[in-house]
């Protein structure tokens, strides 16, 4: 099966989404997806016979942990739910602590990157052996942007990857603007990673945007793509014809037409380098008949009587452990950067973390920044220099409004006053009920005036 040219589906362009001309298939964030109805824009584009690929962000399978029996239950629910062909996640981990280490906690709120270690590489495969048994469709996996390495690594991007695939039979889901984001920041050249890593296996390909500030590419999915990102796909065509590709847009999100744009733009150039390389497809290139046939998405069912996951030797969960807790801990609680690493890389990598941190809050308690107003980003910034998120983004946005009150803020007492009730709104232990929201939505309007 050909996936085709595809979109990121996201609640704040679905309209714009289901208008677009020539649109295959949609991939959706499966976090965001209840477990139990689908949004009705979804349920429109798969009457339309538009395949829905649920992508997660949350399983963190490069984690020392084994991946947690609830995520992966509530991502089989989703797939099951769309009737989706494959389900997506990430080469990255996302937590650290616990009592692998025998200390709290940490979330990331992002996705990091894995050492590219045999010892990560061990973890990993078992992690991704556990997810595959557990999942009814099979399983790709993206790498992503980094805007740190680690010290110390054992093998390239393309070995890694090419390592992975030939250990568990997982599939791959290629991100051409992680390729240039690495390429900017840390010096990996994205041909080579191509060249290494085995393109049969390739499931469908990601295309996004970003922007260059100081020397750095921040992987934003808010900026258009740009020409070196095309550049990568071109490159990646001229070795294989994927199965599909598909534009990404998480922020900022433009006008239909702009992102019709962006489609006709990675459109044209499929075109143009499969045109320039038909060459080495046509014979050049050795075993290209077979490695086709064997990318389509139809061809990725799960291996008959495949053997258990075997376990990472001893120690080795322990060591990745404590490796990924001191970097995790450096970058949201302050602690001293782990030896080896790049400290002005890691200030940026926790500013940026921050920042991300300061957006989905501000997205999922928007009254925050509105009570707040231009204070909201500075004071959040710095809460969150001191405050790792623990407990989800909903408990974070209460934790910071407390944190701001116990602080004496805000200044403004009408403000203060607001941001109080706000707070007792949602920190009791059941919700206000009808008569109690009443009086308080008269208290505010009064307070307002």
């Amino acid at each position: 099966m050909k996936l085709g040219i595809g979109i990121g589906w996201r609640p704040e362009i679905a309209d714009e989404v289901e208008a677009l001309a020539g649109i295959d298939w949609v991939e959706a964030v499966a976090e965001n997806l209840c477990a139990d109805h689908l949004p009705d824009s979804l349920v429109r584009l798969r009457e339309r016979g538009v395949t829905v690929v649920p992508h997660g962000v949350a399983l963190g399978l490069g984690g020392a942990d084994r991946p947690d029996p609830g995520r992966l239950a509530a991502l089989a629910a989703r797939a099951e739910l769309l009737g989706t062909p494959l389900v997506t996640e990430h080469i990255a981990f996302v937590r650290a602590g616990g009592p692998l280490t025998a200390s709290p906690r940490l979330e990331a709120g992002h996705l990091l990157p894995v050492a590219r270690t045999w010892d990560a590489l061990d973890v990993l495969c078992e992690n991704v052996r556990i997810a595959q048994d557990s999942l009814p469709v099979p399983l790709a996996l993206e790498n992503i942007a980094a805007l740190i390495s680690w010290p110390g690594e054992e093998l390239t991007e393309g070995q890694f990857l090419a390592e992975l695939v030939e250990r568990t039979g997982v599939r791959l889901l290629i991100d051409v603007a992680n390729l240039h984001t690495n390429h900017v920041n840390l010096g990996q050249d994205p041909a080579k990673a191509l060249d290494e890593l085995p393109v049969e296996a390739i499931a469908y390909v990601h295309v996004a945007g970003g922007v260059e500030k100081n020397g750095v590419w921040h992987d934003t999915h808010a900026h258009p793509v740009s020409e070196p990102v095309l550049d990568v796909l071109a490159e990646l065509r001229s070795r294989v014809d994927p199965p599909g590709v598909l534009l990404e847009r998480d922020d900022a999100f433009p006008p239909g037409a702009e992102l019709a744009g962006e489609l006709d733009a990675i459109r044209a150039t499929l075109r143009q380098a499969a045109t320039v390389h038909a060459p080495a497809e046509a014979g050049e290139r050795t075993g290209t008949a077979e490695a086709g046939e064997r990318t389509g998405v139809a061809d990725l069912a799960p291996a008959e009587g495949r053997a258990a996951a075997d376990p990472a030797p001893a120690g080795t969960r322990d060591r990745t452990a404590v490796a990924q807790t001191a970097l995790l801990s450096a970058l949201v609680a302050g602690t001293p950067a782990p030896e080896g690493f790049d400290h002005r890389r890691l200030r940026v990598q926790s500013r940026a973390l921050a920042a991300k941190r300061a957006d989905v809050v501000a997205k999922v308690a928007p009254e925050l920044p509105e009570i707040l107003g231009d204070a909201y980003r500075p004071a959040f910034l710095a809460y969150a220099g001191s405050r790792p998120l623990s407990g989800g983004y909903r408990r974070d946005a209460l934790d910071f409004a407390e944190h701001v009150l116990i602080a004496g803020g805000p200044a403004d007492p009408v403000a203060r006053r607001r941001l109080t009730y706000w707070w007792q709104d949602r920190s009791g232990a059941r919700p206000p009920g009808r008569t109690t929201r009443l009086v308080r939505a008269a208290r505010a309007v009064l307070v307002g005036k």
